[in-house]
């Protein structure tokens, strides 16, 4: 059975529109108004193993945050409505990933409850047109798209954007793991992987 979703959202300050397959040969066809962000969302697509199309446009003239938040949401639920009832997923993902000086650990939880924890402490600058702050914009609106538990870390690193680069990579090898179909039930005592 096809693991794919379109989800599309239209605000009076975005229009989203996210296609991914978890099963795809890793294409990334992503098109936003923020170069940076396009950049990080196709390592999403390219290092998790997925199909992925997005289109995004929205009100950067007053900055990014509605665009980037806004698409992180459209992207988790892309995610879990992919998943279905999530039978027979993994469910939990983990990846510690280095990017020259920096290194970066994601763990996720695909358990239907949204939570998420936030040790990236960047510094606001920017990165292209990119305000650091928004990567982690990005993360906690993912983890309320996708409904899942997920922690991202910085362990070591200076530069920006390897910082930044290299948790986003690392949450696509997360994704990865806890998307991997290695059984046939629900993984849960509950039965259930929703709230």
């Amino acid at each position: 059975m096809a693991r794919r979703a379109t989800v599309k959202r239209t605000t009076s300050e975005t229009s989203i529109e996210v296609t991914i397959d978890l099963d795809g040969p890793a294409r990334s066809d992503v098109k936003t108004p923020i170069p940076f962000l396009s950049h990080m969302v196709e390592q999403i697509g390219r290092h998790g193993g997925f199909d992925l199309v997005v289109r995004a446009s929205g009100d950067t003239e007053i900055d990014g945050h509605h665009t980037t938040e806004d698409l992180a949401i459209v992207l988790g639920r892309a995610v879990s409505d992919a998943l279905g009832d999530k039978k027979g997923i993994r469910r939990y993902g983990e990846a510690t990933l280095p990017m020259d000086e920096a290194l970066l650990q994601v763990a996720l939880d695909l358990s239907g409850r949204t939570y998420f924890v936030d040790r990236l402490a960047l510094p606001k600058a920017k990165v292209g047109e990119f305000d650091t702050e928004l990567a982690s914009v990005f993360f906690e609106g993912f983890a309320r798209g996708a409904q899942c538990n997920l922690h991202v870390r910085k362990l070591e690193g200076e530069i920006l954007h390897h910082v930044i680069e290299g948790a986003f990579k690392a949450l696509a090898k997360a994704l990865r793991e806890a998307v991997r179909v290695e059984g046939t039930e629900v993984p849960s005592t509950k039965g259930t992987l929703s709230e």
